[in-house]
């Protein structure tokens, strides 16, 4: 019986009791060579051989793949062999290969943090990654293996792979470009890592009923995602609200406090991400939040049952869905937290990682770079500013050296619209220390610029970072364009119209090499070689090896095949085949049977005015009267074409949605009239993403990128397409005019008024009258005769072309868009030529590749170097 003693107070001699175990301790940011060897240190011999002899990394033949997938589904899963469908099997194969995904990240961390190079971290607020499994497989070199495993254990890869659901991590080309980057760094061994948010519920999932886009609640972490490692004992504290406190230290120096009244936690999830063909493996770390107190027993006991899990709720919603409408107050309040809350966690992570290596402070920007994704993240600049002046208590000069040699923008748009702001009392309210330092950086650089140029009032309200409204407002653009080293555009039309156009002003005060181009690019790894298998084998076997997934430039040596017969056949014949694919996905999406003999049209990507989705579908009425008015012998003639549609509307953005409804009431239509035929039909396939823009880009003969030239940053759908041997037709704007340049004139459709001339063409527009363009005309009145449904739901439509002044100048570019389509079909007739195009359009596409632009960063904006992870066998 036990006398209550510890057995330090008993009387049994210490030397005597059993050897304690040592104290173990977890280093949330990997370990120094000096650490880990004062750690090894601290080990018996014999207990660090046990380690080194355990951990060596699985074999990666067949019988080892299948004992490790039989392991997953007989304990991981509790299934047995004959009692699973294909989604057991996913799952059991994603756990395979994170298996051995996580060695390689293992590796490259550990030997990250014992090098200690310095890193770049990219905050986007979306990472459109689309389906992991596929994309390990081929990066890390084991596809083939593992569709020989389960082929055996009695299961198709297809099947496998297709079970799996697209992370609804991102909506559209920013969240695409971010992941194709991360590809990037990884495969080209830079060290990073990105930083996002992981949404419950993704942006939404969209469903068509009645013609109309209906949103419901994307579902996707129904299951336990393999591709994540949750770091539940990662969690920081992020504040909100309160008060500042302003004390003078010892020194005699004043120094403010933020003392916030409201608090969540972020907690840590790891997103592994592999490079293609080496060992490297970098990292995303998305942040979820969760309340500080889950749930108050107190009000819980007391009958108050919402009370008692208010916190919890308030505390989830900021990271359960990506870009909530802002059409409300609340809607902003929560977009504003959600950015704060993101970029606070993701600082005090890499201000935590710095500090383990004991350098001063200046040399922080030497180790850290910091690229900001757009506009979203800037507060990050603001929040750098506050942890090293009121935390780490360095001066406001010495501080803000850092932080403006730390970060770099990236510039997306040229819309006003598009342009951040957030109110000052919203601001006041949610964030009261950084609004002060946000009015102190403005006041500090408007003071440089007066004494650059003296009584320039209307210069300084131009560039301040605080808008004059009532009330007045904070332009996040301004401020992330004061507080970096480098401003870049997206391609070389859009960084020339920053610097004419939004940011003019900074441009003439900083001087224009603080202003770069970037042009965007795609990883060939997902976007040819995954989507496009039978292709990217049909483009290695031509050029001898696969080193063109790590130089795209090495494609131009499929133009000397454009007058090999037989190479056309084969590439044609692979070009069928995607296009039979896709027409079995309408069919199963969109109950509409479409044949794979017909040109494939295709505009997919987000629903906005300025993309004119709006024209395209107007144009499609203007080809269905066409062929309707024709007689037997002329439809004979008549290319037969299918119009493919697909995006997401936001879902406030009325008039984007008042679109796809007119795309669907048009299909409607057209696809149940005799006299038309297989001559024209036309789909919208719903819930547009990653996994289906696999599959539609490859099987596309025609993209659309129309645009209203100016407005488009850069896109990267174009991209994909013409990667894939697809031709385009599209305006002088965003990436199409550097497409022209490298695939030639013959081989794209370009139409529309050039950039320069749109704001003359809106002028003249609005004071001078001018009338609609007569085909536009005609199919306006089409619409308002009831021809597609009552008329009365298009008028907001329509109206936008009239009482609108048709600000994105339909009217103006509708004849030549016409006219560009109608080239379009004469030219796919002449299939042995359409061929040739095809092949060079595929040829000329090596500057498009993420490869380059991340090297361009690398050198130009990050100074990193790459880190050559080595393979030491070991997890």
């Amino acid at each position: 019986m036990s006398d209550g003693k510890s057995p330090e107070n008993s009387i049994v001699p210490k030397s005597i009791l059993p050897k304690r175990p040592m104290h173990h301790r977890r280093n949330f940011t990997g370990l120094t060579t000096k650490e880990l060897d004062a750690e090894k240190a601290k080990w018996p011999k014999e207990t660090v051989d046990l380690w080194a002899k355990l951990s060596k990394k699985e074999a990666n033949d067949i019988e080892a793949i299948q004992k490790s997938i039989v392991h997953h589904v007989t304990t991981t899963l509790a299934r047995a062999a004959y009692n699973m469908d294909n989604f057991s099997a996913y799952q059991a194969v994603a756990l395979s290969t994170r298996d051995r995904l996580i060695s390689r990240w293992n590796e490259t961390q550990g030997q990250l943090s014992k090098v200690d190079p310095k890193r770049v971290y990219y905050l986007s607020l979306e990472f459109l990654l689309g389906r992991s499994m596929d994309n390990a497989l081929l990066n890390m070199g084991l596809k083939d293996t593992y569709d020989k495993s389960i082929k055996k254990l009695g299961f198709n890869m297809e099947d496998v792979i297709g079970s799996e659901v697209d992370a609804a991590l991102g909506n559209g080309g920013l969240g695409r470009l971010a992941a194709c980057y991360m590809d990037s760094l990884a495969t080209l061994d830079y060290p990073a890592w990105g930083y996002g948010l992981r949404y419950n519920y993704g942006i939404f999932q969209q469903r068509i009923v009645d013609g109309y886009q209906t949103e419901f609640p994307d579902y996707w972490l129904n299951f336990d995602n393999p591709w994540e490692l949750p770091r539940l004992d990662i969690s920081i504290q992020i504040g909100f609200g309160g008060h500042v406190q302003t004390i003078q230290d010892e020194y005699g120096v004043t120094r403010h406090s933020w003392v916030p009244n409201q608090s969540v936690q972020a907690i840590a999830y790891d997103v592994p991400i592999p490079g293609y063909d080496t060992e490297n493996c970098n990292n995303i770390r998305l942040w979820r939040s969760k309340p500080t107190r889950v749930f108050d027993l107190t009000s819980f006991n007391e009958g108050n049952y919402e009370k008692s899990v208010e916190d919890a709720t308030n505390a989830e919603k900021i990271t359960s869905v990506l870009y909530p409408n802002d059409n409300t107050m609340a809607g902003k309040e929560l977009r504003l937290k959600q950015q704060y809350f993101w970029t606070a966690a993701s600082l005090h992570d890499i201000v935590r990682r710095f500090k383990k290596s004991m350098r001063e402070w200046s040399d922080f920007p030497n180790q850290v770079a910091i690229q900001l994704n757009d506009t979203h993240p800037t507060l990050a600049i603001v929040e750098l500013q506050r942890l090293l002046v009121d935390e780490e208590m360095l001066s406001w000069d010495d501080a803000w050296e850092i932080v403006t040699k730390t970060f770099a923008f990236t510039n997306h748009t040229v819309l006003p619209e598009a342009m951040e702001k957030w109110s000052v009392p919203m601001f006041e309210y949610l964030l009261p220390r950084h609004l002060q330092i946000i009015f102190d950086i403005n006041l500090f650089f408007l003071q440089k610029v007066e004494l650059k140029s003296p009584n320039d009032r209307g210069l300084l309200n131009r560039l301040s970072i605080i808008e004059e409204a009532q009330p007045q407002q904070i332009r996040m653009a301004h401020l992330a364009v004061v507080g970096s080293h480098k401003v870049n555009g997206v391609a070389a039309l859009h960084s020339n119209l920053i610097k004419t156009t939004i940011f003019k002003d900074f441009v003439d005060y900083y001087g224009e090499e603080k202003f770069i181009n970037k042009t965007n690019g795609v990883t060939p790894r997902r976007w040819l070689h995954q989507s496009n298998p039978q292709l990217s084998k049909l483009i290695t076997e031509t050029l001898g090896s696969d080193k063109w997934l790590k130089d795209l430039s090495l494609l131009k040596g499929l133009a000397a095949k454009t007058g090999d017969a037989a190479f056309r056949k084969k590439w044609m014949a692979i070009k069928r085949a995607n296009k039979v694919r896709l027409a079995e996905l309408i069919k199963e999406r969109c109950d509409v049977e479409v044949s794979p003999d017909a040109l494939f049209d295709v505009q997919v990507k987000r629903i906005h005015e300025y993309k004119r989705q709006f024209m395209n579908i107007l144009s499609v009425i203007h080809r269905y009267r066409t062929i309707k008015s024709m007689t037997a012998a002329q439809k004979a003639s008549v290319q037969p074409r299918v119009v493919i549609f697909g995006g997401k509307a936001a879902p406030g953005y009325y008039i984007a949605k008042l679109v796809i409804k007119l795309i669907n009431s048009v299909a409607a239509v057209v696809n149940q009239d005799p006299a038309v035929g297989d001559l024209l039909k036309v789909v919208f396939v719903p819930d547009y993403n990653v996994s289906v823009a696999e599959i539609i880009c490859p099987a596309s003969d025609i993209s659309q990128h129309i645009s209203t030239a100016g407005t488009e940053a850069s896109g990267t759908s174009n991209m994909k397409f013409v990667l894939n041997g697809g031709l385009i037709i599209g305006t002088l704007d965003g990436a199409n005019v550097e497409i022209l340049e490298e695939v030639g004139e013959d081989n794209i459709f370009i139409f529309g008024c050039m950039a320069h001339e749109v704001e003359d063409l809106r002028h003249a527009q609005r004071y001078r009258g001018v009338p609609m363009d007569p085909a536009l005309q005609g199919v306006i009145s089409a619409i308002e005769k009831g021809t597609f449904e009552d008329p009365k739901i298009f008028q907001p439509l329509i109206s936008t072309l009239t009482v609108g002044k048709d600000f994105y100048l339909i009217s103006a570019d509708f004849a030549s868009y016409i006219a560009a389509n109608q080239q379009v079909d004469a030219a796919y007739k002449k299939q042995e030529e359409w061929s040739k195009k095809s092949i060079l359009c595929t040829a000329h596409m090596g500057k498009f590749s993420s490869d380059r632009s991340v090297k361009e960063y690398a050198e130009e904006i990050w100074n990193i170097k790459p880190y050559s992870v080595k393979d030491e066998g070991y997890l």
